[in-house]
């Protein structure tokens, strides 16, 4: 049975513990055995292969690394530097369950009354019309507030652009 390491930060860490333990729960046999490692990072999608690289220097008896999906960056130097398999998982922590081939659980938000935001993470590296399409997409999917997301070091001069588009 391979043994995955799963590397988050500190906000996702109680949340994927418990859609791993969910993934297990539901499979009919035991798809993988797992741990969980924090980097030190609140946001799990800000960290980069070279933060990677310092905060874990070594894995040992692990078949595979897993970092989050919206970590950028390449990954080759994780796998020279660990000696096995590195990859994205999903870009959302929900979509787990399928993407090891299970069915993802629709939540429930019939009894709650919520404002849904939708964050466009990678904005700055799409175009404004392509931040237009996507902010339409999710608007389509029912969300309230577009936030445009930026990322760490990542110009995004067309900011402006994009702001005066989606208000448009």
């Amino acid at each position: 049975m391979a043994k995955l390491l799963f590397l988050t930060g500190k906000l996702a860490e109680h949340s994927l513990h418990q859609v791993l333990a969910s993934i297990v729960a539901d499979s009919k046999q035991s798809p993988f055995e797992y741990e969980v490692k924090h980097i030190g990072v609140s946001v799990a999608a800000l960290m980069t292969p070279s933060l990677i690289a310092r905060r874990v220097p070594k894995v040992e008896n692990i078949d595979k690394v897993i970092l989050p999906g919206l970590c950028q960056g390449d990954l080759q130097p994780l796998v020279a530097q660990w000696g096995v398999p590195v990859e994205r998982g999903p870009k959302d922590l929900k979509d787990l369950p399928q993407y090891f081939g299970q069915k993802g659980k629709a939540p429930d938000l019939t009894r709650h009354s919520v404002t849904i935001f939708a964050e466009i993470v990678d904005a700055p590296d799409l175009s404004v019309e392509q931040i237009v399409a996507k902010a339409g997409h999710f608007q389509q999917q029912g969300a309230d507030v577009i936030d445009l997301g930026c990322l760490p070091g990542k110009s995004f001069a067309h900011m402006s652009a994009a702001i005066q588009a989606l208000k448009d």
